[in-house]
């Protein structure tokens, strides 16, 4: 990608975080690009255009887990990993994207971010079905290895107990943001939960 085309995402990022997609206008956005029109019609020739990109770069360069980085080792270490991941990638969303608005705004805005792009992009729903499907595997396989070394006992399978530390932390980071809390703060209180969750069936 080159600097001006990852200058207008970057932008158009911004102003997405701001508003919504619908209050956000093309004129604006060319505006704090401070590019010519014809430079940046160069690379996008519609909003919806834009936000799919936008929503790419977000997704895959400051919210994709680096699972391969993660340890294999146990299911506790493992998911002790991907919360510290979260945290580091929090800290630099709030650091790049916060201009005049709080933390909370930004964090809140997040969520409406996703939910727009949920809404008016069919081809996104598609794309977050597919990732989670694949986080959901990775996750159930870590789990399944973890079973096989004795390392807890449940009598969930491999794939609700994956589902459970998932949805238990999407549904608590958006209730938790309601509430007025930042992106870096919610994973103190979600591990704590899992780690409630792994003491139960630690063998």
């Amino acid at each position: 990608m080159n600097d001006s085309k990852e200058h207008i995402i970057s932008i158009a990022c911004k102003l997405f975080l701001q508003k919504s997609f619908k209050e956000v206008t093309m004129r604006e956005i060319v505006v704090e690009t401070g590019l010519s029109k014809g430079a940046f019609y160069h690379y996008f020739n519609s909003k919806e255009e834009l936000f799919m990109e936008v929503l790419g770069y977000f997704y895959s360069n400051i919210f994709a887990h680096p699972y391969e980085k993660y340890s294999k080792d146990s299911f506790y270490n493992f998911y002790h990993d991907y919360a510290n991941n979260i945290v580091a990638v929090s800290k630099i969303f709030l650091e790049k994207f916060k201009e005049n608005g709080s933390d909370n705004e930004l964090s809140m805005n997040y969520f409406s971010l996703a939910f727009d792009a949920v809404k008016l992009m069919p081809e996104f729903r598609k794309q977050m079905i597919i990732e989670h499907e694949k986080e959901l595997k990775i996750w159930t396989d870590v789990i399944k290895n973890a079973r096989k070394k004795g390392e807890f006992k449940t009598n969930l399978t491999d794939e609700e107990l994956a589902n459970t530390f998932i949805y238990l932390s999407d549904g608590f980071a958006i209730n938790m943001v309601m509430k007025g809390s930042y992106f870096d703060k919610l994973l103190i209180p979600i591990v704590t939960l899992w780690d409630k969750i792994y003491e139960q069936i630690k063998a």
